[in-house]
């Protein structure tokens, strides 16, 4: 019986260029697959792409018998090569942030100065001790200044799969009570954050979608939004964040109420604060009444030694 002469070159060119191909799919090469890899790509790789995704949709190099459709066309092939998964995933790059600002603990005393929209200027500050890992944390804000709100406090329980639990001690009256989730839309103690501002966000309490790309104060930041997810309480129907792309820092965000654009929170003076880059300087703007609170950070120190009895209501009570 003679045997069929398998053609030169058949079945070996195809694997030869899927090979070469790798690192733009995430591979085990030595490729960056890092977030953001996609926007190293250059003109002449861009190129190579085009010239990629041509041979493998052309005859001489599609084994024989497999059809020109499907898996081996042109557009399929430049999808694959120009859109990198990677690139894609808002909640990735949400995840990544968190994780660099990952910390056992903070303390910082804030310096408030809140503008009202008649330029009238009122200065407080307050004391901010937090224990625990993003979204699964307790804190205490406790005023010192002026005298009208020192001693004033909040306990803000954060919980990774629903809304945070929240108490405020006002000493002046000598009771605490607990903040309801309809009145977490209300402003805090004349600032222009509200009860709901002062809560981490989970992760996971939330959807997230990459818009675009744009620039905060010349940095590239990606452009991402991010919407509750059903069971999570929020007075936003939307909200978008912008992240930095060299150090995976928040510059932006911005809170809707349907299509209305409420509060807008701008971070800036980023700084390395015991290997933890973090914005110093914070200016949360409330649209509607045309005023605006800036916060900085003063003595911020990360991983200090807590302990978990000092964020109970029965601490919130003591004074400080």
């Amino acid at each position: 019986m003679n045997k069929r002469r398998k053609p030169r070159g058949a079945g070996t060119r195809a694997c030869r260029v899927e090979t070469r191909l790798d690192p733009c799919f995430g591979g085990t090469t030595s490729a960056d697959t890092s977030v953001g890899a996609a926007d190293k790509v250059s003109a002449p790789h861009r190129g190579a792409a085009f010239q990629a995704a041509d041979t493998l949709s052309s005859g001489s190099s599609r084994p024989q018998g497999r059809p020109r459709s499907g898996l081996w066309s042109r557009p399929a092939i430049l999808l694959l090569l120009l859109t990198p998964a990677f690139a894609q995933d808002a909640r990735q790059i949400v995840q990544e942030s968190q994780r660099r600002g990952r910390s056992t603990s903070q303390r910082y005393e804030g310096v408030l100065e809140v503008i009202a929209a008649n330029s009238k200027v009122s200065k407080k500050s307050w004391q901010f001790t937090r224990i625990g890992s993003y979204g699964d944390s307790k804190a205490i804000i406790r005023f010192t200044a002026p005298a009208e709100v020192k001693g004033v406090a909040l306990l803000v329980v954060n919980h990774p799969d629903r809304s945070s639990d929240q108490w405020m001690w006002t000493p002046a009256i000598g009771r605490d009570r607990r903040i309801a989730l309809q009145d977490r839309s209300t402003r805090f103690f004349g600032t222009d954050f509200s009860f709901e501002d002062l809560e981490e966000r989970d992760l996971d309490q939330y959807d997230y979608r990459l818009e675009g790309e744009d620039a905060i104060d010349g940095a590239a930041c990606w452009r991402i939004e991010s919407r509750p997810r059903q069971g999570k309480v929020s007075q936003y129907t939307r909200s978008r964040v912008w992240i930095r792309k060299e150090d995976y820092v928040p510059a932006q965000y911005e809170n809707f109420v349907k299509d209305e654009v409420v509060r807008r929170l701008h971070q800036s003076q980023i700084e390395n604060v015991q290997g933890i880059r973090t914005a110093r300087l914070l200016e949360m703007t409330d649209l509607r009444r045309n005023s605006r609170t800036i916060l900085r950070f003063e003595k911020l120190e990360y991983n200090v030694p807590m302990k978990d009895d000092d964020f109970t209501v029965q601490a919130l009570r003591r004074e400080q």
